[in-house]
């Protein structure tokens, strides 16, 4: 593996800032994490019934300087240990975004340590590094998030093929928008899966289907609010649990796809959705009918956090990738860019 070439430790600070969690890390050779702190404005956010941009770029300036100093704490370093800053550089909320840029390019300046740009979907991916220790590339990875639904052929750590996306909504915005309507709240995803096991699979739900990878996930959400909205008495656990084998399905029949157009052996999943119980479950199932390994991350390493960005920054600072004090955020940034 290429840390294996690596003449000495190597300590990557990392800088994550994207939505609603400010979160900073230390991570060694990327694999092991020494701190990995994130403040959460899920309560919040919360009474708004999802995230408010504007508040939650306030609330990354107020604390990110504190989460600085408790990741130091925590790894018991200093700024001197510390080999090169990564930070999140996009896809994202812009002003929250910008918030972890400038402080990354400042803490740059001031210590004179490089400065890395990470893309956040390529963080999600490398948090199973840091979970799973033996996990090397290629593997075909699916990544499942509020804001992100993509397929991706991993051939190497810095080498990065889209093989599908969603077409509309992302998994996890129709999580939200289920829960919001059957009247759970925010965030949707751990409070639709919690009542889904309450209930049975037992109503037909469209499914769409594409002659290639790409996914769509607005048809069968707009399906679950029309049955909501035409019988407010229907079985809320049944509807929820009929949405999860739906969305599941279209997961599974791209990623069993692909495993067999790309000869994978590994199917690793990643993202903030990645912690649900019953997408777990079909992802094993499926590994088993296909003689295959599964990987997730672990479950704070699902969410938005700094550890995974400072692992996929060490990929990106050991393959000589280097950024400059005109770093912008980016909020479309696409994977491999």
């Amino acid at each position: 593996m290429l840390g294996d070439l690596k003449l000495k430790d190597i300590l990557i600070m990392g800088i994550e800032s994207s939505c609603d969690e400010t979160s900073i890390a230390v991570v060694k050779n990327g694999r092991e994490v020494l701190s990995n702190i994130i403040n959460s404005q899920i309560k919040i956010h919360e009474e708004y019934g999802g995230v408010v941009p504007e508040i939650a770029s306030r609330c990354h300036t107020e604390v990110i300087n504190l989460i600085m100093k408790q990741a130091l704490k925590e790894a018991k370093v200093s700024l001197d240990n510390i080999d090169a800053i990564a930070v999140t550089q996009g896809p994202g909320l812009v002003g929250a975004l910008l918030v972890g840029v400038s402080y990354a390019k400042g803490l740059s300046y001031v210590t004179n340590k490089p400065l890395v740009a990470v893309n956040h979907i390529e963080g999600h991916i490398a948090g199973n590094y840091l979970t799973h220790k033996d996990l090397e590339p290629p593997f075909i990875c699916l990544i499942i998030s509020g804001g992100h639904t993509h397929l991706v052929n991993v051939k190497s750590y810095n080498d990065f093929e889209i093989l599908g996306k969603t077409k509309d909504d992302a998994i996890g915005e129709a999580f939200d928008k289920v829960a919001r309507v059957v009247g759970l709240g925010y965030p949707g995803g751990p409070k639709v899966d919690n009542l889904a096991k309450e209930g049975e699979s037992n109503i037909n739900l469209p499914i769409t289907h594409f002659d290639n990878l790409d996914f769509s996930f607005s048809g069968i959400k707009t399906a679950v609010i029309n049955l909501n909205h035409k019988n407010p008495n229907i079985n809320k656990a049944d509807l929820c649990a009929s949405f999860q084998t739906a969305v599941t399905e279209m997961l599974t029949n791209n990623v069993r796809k692909a495993v067999k157009i790309y000869n994978s052996n590994k199917i690793v999943i990643a993202g903030g959705v990645s912690r649900n119980s019953f997408i777990r479950k079909s992802f094993d199932d499926l590994a088993k009918e296909l003689k295959i390994k599964v990987y997730y991350p672990e479950p704070i390493l699902c969410t938005d956090n700094a550890a995974m960005i400072a692992g996929a920054g060490y990929y990106n600072f050991i393959n000589g990738e280097r950024a400059d004090l005109k770093l912008n955020a980016i909020p479309n940034l696409k994977i491999g860019e």
